[in-house]
């Protein structure tokens, strides 16, 4: 794992990659920042960025999904099928009380999902045109990183997967004291670990796509900008469940438009936060 100084943001080197920028782009195509200007802040990570910055987002991320929407709508319709089908089927072998868990662990794993997305916003920022196959089959800055992500991610959702004959004891959690404590203790708890999935994710997956970062790197740079500019990302993060749960009232089907968006909104959000 790549060590995070004074010095280095998120490379040890002596310049950080912000990705594509039309008014600072380098001989690569990337933006430089130089870390040794004098006028850097005493904490780098943190950003005067408004929590109405959320919205700005939010709209930035709908223009790129009609630009040449085609693709990102049927990303988003392979994503509400991926959804469908795990939730199918756990439901056809009785599993409904691991159907919260596992809508809460579709949260955790959702950057991973939305990686095609965030190379579409990418490549509209550098003037290229994308594709679907541009889109699925991308290249990260450091190739299997990504593929390490992954697998963390899905260890933590082992963690909310619900313990063994906890269908059997469902019924007393709701009918006595001792068992609405044990909801409201588990709820508190559940919400912390949710926090910091979100936190530890929602930057890792762009930052990997974007510069050549190891995944343990890219998930704590991602936790010390969510930390450090927490107003805004929480007003994101409300913005992100709140879709999602409008995506569940309509049967997952919200997931082939809602998905893409806020894909690309990450992005931006990933943008406005790294620079």
């Amino acid at each position: 794992m790549q060590a995070l100084g004074r010095d280095s943001m998120l490379t040890t080197g002596k310049t950080v990659y912000l990705g594509s920028c039309p008014a600072c782009r380098g001989g690569d195509g990337k933006s430089k920042l130089d870390l040794r200007a004098p006028e850097l802040t005493a904490n780098e990570w943190s950003h005067a960025v408004p929590p109405s910055a959320a919205f700005d987002w939010l709209a930035a991320g709908w223009s790129d999904l009609i630009d040449n929407p085609v693709p990102s709508l049927i990303y988003g319709f392979l994503v509400f099928l991926v959804a469908l089908g795990v939730i199918a089927g756990f439901v056809a072998f009785g599993g409904y009380y691991v159907l919260v868990p596992v809508l809460a662990g579709f949260m955790i794993v959702g950057p991973l999902l939305a990686v095609g997305l965030y190379e579409k916003s990418r490549r509209l920022a550098m003037g290229d045109r994308v594709g679907l196959p541009q889109m699925i089959f991308v290249k990260p800055a450091l190739g299997g990183q990504v593929l390490f992500t992954g697998v963390l991610l899905s260890l933590l959702i082992l963690v909310l997967r619900p313990l063994p004959g906890f269908d059997l004891i469902a019924p007393m959690l709701f009918t006595t004291r001792i068992g609405w404590a044990l909801v409201l203790v588990g709820g508190a708890v559940g919400i912390l670990f949710a926090a910091f999935s979100f936190a530890i994710s929602v930057f890792g997956l762009p930052i990997q796509l974007d510069r050549r970062v190891d995944a343990l790197t890219a998930m704590g740079a991602s936790m010390a900008l969510v930390w450090n500019n927490l107003p805004v990302m929480l007003v994101w993060g409300g913005v992100v469940l709140g879709l999602l749960m409008l995506s569940l009232a309509t049967g997952l089907l919200g997931l082939i438009v809602l998905f893409p968006l806020l894909g690309h909104g990450t992005w931006y959000a990933y943008r406005a936060i790294a620079s």
